[in-house]
């Protein structure tokens, strides 16, 4: 069963049963993205920890009200990245206010036993060029090619239009085909991820 047919079936259960068992898998399906969106802002593992956790307190506290919610994927990942923003508002002087004024770091992941095998070098090299983006682009292509949004999903948590998350998008591999090596863009299972959906 795919993650888009789980969730809301999940979300059913916690909302009708308070089915403790169906907030965990919710959890343990949604936690490494949502944990991944919120250190990409703030920029801590640990607070980025705490705000998916407080996004999940914050699930059971509504649960009643679930039912009324049409994506909760979405609605997670809003959460989390308002619990992100607030968070550097409250804690640091002259911080920025929107995703277009952040410094977002990329976070690459490496999770299967091939793409373990790309060299500290490439990484940093991957690094670099999203490093490149612009603040907007950076989120809007982790979003859609690390966490496998819609266009439509991103638009929603970001509050923008469709339109802008495919021409960010577009630019966004444009840069990176622009400055990552063709070796490294043929010889890596990762890069062909970043191809255009």
């Amino acid at each position: 069963m795919s993650q888009l047919a789980t969730i809301p079936e999940l979300q059913k259960r916690i909302a009708l049963y308070e089915d403790m068992k169906a907030y965990k898998d919710l959890y343990q399906l949604l936690y490494d993205g949502l944990h991944r969106f919120s250190f990409s802002i703030v920029r801590s593992r640990e607070v980025a920890e705490e705000i998916v956790s407080d996004v999940f307190i914050k699930v059971w506290q509504i649960r009643g009200r679930l039912p009324e919610i049409d994506n909760l994927k979405v609605y997670l990942y809003t959460i989390t990245r308002n619990f992100s923003i607030n968070y550097i508002q409250r804690n640091y002087k002259n911080a920025a206010i929107s995703i277009e004024e952040m410094d977002i770091e990329p976070v690459i992941q490496v999770g299967n036993p091939e793409d373990q095998c790309i060299s500290a070098e490439v990484t940093g090299r991957i690094r670099q060029a999203i490093m490149q983006l612009p603040p907007q682009c950076r989120i809007i292509f982790q979003l859609v090619k690390e966490d496998g949004m819609k266009y439509k999903e991103v638009a929603e948590i970001l509050n923008i239009s469709v339109f802008t998350v495919r021409n960010q998008l577009a630019i966004a591999i444009r840069k990176l085909g622009e400055s990552l090596p063709l070796y490294v863009q043929s010889h890596i299972p990762a890069i062909n991820r970043f191809s255009a959906s």
